[in-house]
């Protein structure tokens, strides 16, 4: 059996800059963001039934590669075209379904490295990403590039896109983010990114890239104050971009929760929006006390750079 894991990615400001509407139109987009602590996992082995078993929220058995329902694994087959039939099973750290945190590019990733291991092939971290993305893009055309390269690319970093083609990376001091403790908070609320993300008003975010400018310069300077200051803009431009981003009372009671405590210095939701996770960054060692409210929905998360791995049981 071979088991891959994945780390999903916290993007802390530049969402929606990653798109190729974005792209076309501004000529330059960037994020900043790191894979965290929490993992996707894929398991593959050859079975002897003669079917194709895929288990996930659901459980499928069928006798070919195009019947299969789950997307990332057909496009992912239908790619490696496997000479026996498989077992392939998912599973997370975390509510994956919506979760604001690429989770299913992490899966994706995972799946993609889980075929090289089977088939015996050998692709750069990048290039896994690479395919990926691509392979993401023929279900879900709205997959920005930030989704893959963020989890599969280890470290805290600054992804750099033009449009037509592939991304770079600066990389940022990770001691910096080991001065805070990070949070996610699950809000218990599922969405499709796609339906969020043709919603966003690529106008009202078109000066989101200076905002990762000054955050790189933040980090680099070790300005707390301008990071926390930052972020906290970068969410106001991200809730002004679609009324679909906090989309019900739960959502903004939510926010207004995090917006009140003052032991909370900076925080957003996660992904496209309209559920998901929310970060938060605190001091260390703060108390947040309406923490308990959400004890079984909440990841004391850390930066990972222990993350693409594979192995054989």
């Amino acid at each position: 059996m071979i088991v891959t894991k994945c780390p999903v990615r916290v993007s802390l400001v530049g969402g929606s800059s990653d798109l190729e509407s974005f792209l076309e139109k501004n000529h330059r987009g960037a994020v900043i963001s790191f894979p965290c602590s929490l993992n996707t996992y894929i398991s593959v082995h050859e079975n002897n039934r003669n079917k194709y078993i895929i288990n996930y929220s659901l459980s499928e058995e069928v006798d070919t590669i195009h019947e299969i329902k789950n997307d990332i694994v057909r496009v992912v087959l239908e790619h490696f075209l496997p000479s026996s039939f498989l077992t392939i099973s998912f599973n997370s750290d975390i509510f994956s379904v919506g979760s604001g945190l690429a989770a299913s590019s992490s899966y994706m990733i995972a799946m993609i490295k889980s075929m090289c291991e089977y088939k015996g092939l050998i692709m750069s971290d990048f290039d896994v990403c690479k395919l990926a993305l691509q392979l993401e893009r023929k279900f879900n055309p709205l997959t920005g590039q930030q989704d893959t390269y963020g989890c599969g690319m280890m470290d805290f970093k600054r992804i750099d896109f033009t449009h037509g083609s592939d991304p770079s990376f600066s990389y940022l001091p990770s001691s910096f983010l080991d001065q805070f403790d990070m949070y996610l908070l699950y809000t218990g609320e599922t969405r499709r990114s796609t339906d969020l993300l043709k919603s966003i008003d690529i106008k009202k975010v078109s000066g989101i890239v200076n905002n990762v400018d000054a955050m790189n310069a933040a980090i680099n300077s070790s300005d707390v104050k301008g990071f926390k200051d930052i972020l906290n803009e970068g969410w106001l431009i991200k809730k002004r971009s679609s009324n679909l981003i906090l989309s019900n009372d739960k959502l903004l009671e939510m926010d207004e929760i995090m917006t009140r405590d003052s032991n909370v210095l900076c925080h957003k939701l996660c992904g496209a929006g309209g559920g998901g996770h929310f970060v938060l960054f605190t001091e260390k060692g703060a108390r947040l006390n309406f923490l308990s409210s959400f004890k079984k929905w909440t990841y004391k998360i850390t930066l990972t750079s222990n993350g693409l791995r594979s192995s054989f049981i």
